[in-house]
């Protein structure tokens, strides 16, 4: 019961030989893959992906980095988007100072109206942090809030903070609020050791495994094109952190990700 609930199949990358990647994911024993969106052409070709691919769901939205033209209208699209079958979540939306491609009020602002959205469809969020893990989990934790509030149910699966950067009291503060915690290829990293040692305190019960391909393939694939097939070497380095097998661990994340995206 294999997930990677973070690749980015409809990216250039993989134009050569995406149907070659997808059936090495089946052979890896992926049942399930989400593929969050970039921005408007990576939102709808998710979707088309997903249609044509039983394994394969989308998230839609805009990222930090791909705010150009954003104005009044982009929430309709996005929301028009999101009522397709197969969309699962609003991402991959969030915060970026490490680039800084638009003022951060505009990512601000942007990111607000997207977790709104997303109250409003009941759809958790995927959750890029770049450099800016205090304004997002402020941002994030008064969302959670309103949601609790409100009585709205999205309040128990909010979302996940994908590729995890923070440190442990962030990742528990993120936990208390319902968040899941996704792990990528770094892990797997020898110089990884503050992040393996939070791996391996983390509670299994709000973990993900995701490649983030085609970015941070893991070891001993690092540096090369990532794919969803090596998501399994993420799950095995959990396993080893923790102690535990990896049947145990793939069992462990494949629910978690039925719990969040209830696909």
């Amino acid at each position: 019961m294999l997930t990677d609930t973070h690749c980015h199949l409809n990216l250039p990358e993989f134009d050569p030989d995406r149907d070659d990647v997808i059936e090495r994911a089946r052979g890896a024993g992926l049942v399930r893959l989400l593929i969050p969106a970039i921005d408007w052409a990576t939102s709808a070709s998710a979707i088309t992906l997903a249609e044509e691919t039983p394994e394969i769901y989308a998230a839609v939205g805009v990222h930090p980095n791909s705010l150009g033209g954003w104005g009044h209208r982009s929430l309709a699209g996005i929301r028009e988007l999101a009522g397709r079958d197969k969309v699962v979540a609003i991402g991959e939306i969030g915060l970026d100072y490490y680039w800084d491609t638009h003022p951060r009020d505009q990512q601000r602002k942007a990111f607000a109206g997207q977790l709104d959205l997303a109250a409003e469809l009941g759809l958790p969020v995927i959750i890029h942090n770049r450099d800016s893990t205090a304004d997002v989990l402020d941002v994030l934790l008064d969302w959670t809030t309103g949601l609790a509030t409100d009585g709205n149910p999205l309040a128990d699966r909010p979302g996940v903070l994908h590729s995890f950067s923070g440190d442990r009291a962030d990742a528990e503060r993120a936990i208390a609020n319902g968040f899941m915690i996704g792990i990528t290829g770094p892990v797997t990293f020898k110089n990884a050791k503050e992040l393996q040692v939070l791996v391996a305190e983390l509670p299994l019960d709000h973990l993900l495994i995701e490649t983030d391909a085609p970015y941070l393939a893991p070891n001993p694939h690092r540096g090369a094109r990532n794919e969803p097939a090596y998501v399994r070497l993420v799950a095995a380095k959990i396993a080893d952190l923790k102690g535990l097998e990896l049947d145990q661990v793939l069992q462990a994340t494949h629910e978690n990700s039925m719990r969040l995206f209830r696909w």
